[in-house]
């Protein structure tokens, strides 16, 4: 059984009882990359001015890791290193891990937790589709909810279930 999930193309995907989400579900789309020769100073005005707390660092158009602010405070702040003469490439968290934008979220979050990291760039027969985080994928259960909400309202529901919804839903 397929149901559509909330108003843009999500969908859950019931199998063996279980809901399955694909990255592609709650990925963002809209990735911003920087260059490993760019400074600190530059990549963080770009976070700022995008306001976004990381960005996917390429080096000769290709994929060479990435900067989040932990890696700026951690690598950069902490140690008293000057942001204008600090590289991209000097401090960005490597090797870039990616998922398929078909991953399983279940997969991509064994993959975080596997990794301790809280970001995955997808990558798609060689581009960067997209990115998904924790937060992405913690989202979903809220939405998975609202629009439980919405369809529950749309129907006249026998009793047993208005109780799900009234207890477990709403």
């Amino acid at each position: 059984m397929i149901l559509k999930a909330f108003k843009s193309h999500t969908y859950w995907i019931v199998e063996d009882g279980r809901a399955m989400w694909k990255v592609k579900d709650v990925m963002i789309t809209d990735v911003v990359t920087v260059d490993v020769g760019v400074n600190i100073k530059q990549a963080v005005e770009r976070m700022n001015n995008q306001g976004i707390g990381c960005l996917v660092v390429l080096e000769k158009g290709h994929f060479a890791g990435i900067l989040t602010e932990r890696d700026v405070l951690r690598r950069v702040v902490a140690k008293a290193l000057n942001a204008e003469k600090t590289l991209v490439g000097d401090v960005m968290s490597k090797p870039l891990t990616v998922v398929d934008p078909e991953t399983d979220l279940e997969d991509a979050v064994k993959l975080m937790f596997e990794k301790q990291i809280k970001k995955l760039t997808v990558i798609k027969d060689k581009k960067l589709v997209g990115l998904v985080t924790m937060t992405d994928i913690a989202s979903v259960q809220s939405k998975m909810i609202e629009h439980i909400k919405e369809l529950a309202a749309k129907y006249d529901l026998p009793k047993r279930m208005q109780k799900v919804v009234r207890y477990y839903v709403a």
